[in-house]
């Protein structure tokens, strides 16, 4: 997994769209924490802060499997 930035031939730095891609998904990881911790006491938004905690760790898994993996 190569999350670096890349130089473009002047030298300047570029982010790519997977690197923009796994930010987000961090972002929505702390987001979905933050809800779980909101929700103590609640069992209805606890339920569902955890299940949009888990599809988040689902749509990172991707970032970690090497290319060309199935």
């Amino acid at each position: 997994m190569s999350l670096g930035f890349h130089r473009r031939d002047d030298g300047s730095r570029r982010i790519t769209n997977r690197q923009i891609d796994f930010v987000g998904w961090i972002l929505f990881m702390l987001s979905a924490t933050s809800f779980i911790v909101a929700s103590v006491g609640s069992f209805w938004a606890m339920a569902g802060s955890i299940f949009f905690f888990v599809a988040c760790v689902v749509f990172i898994i991707p970032f970690f499997r090497k290319d060309g993996t199935k």
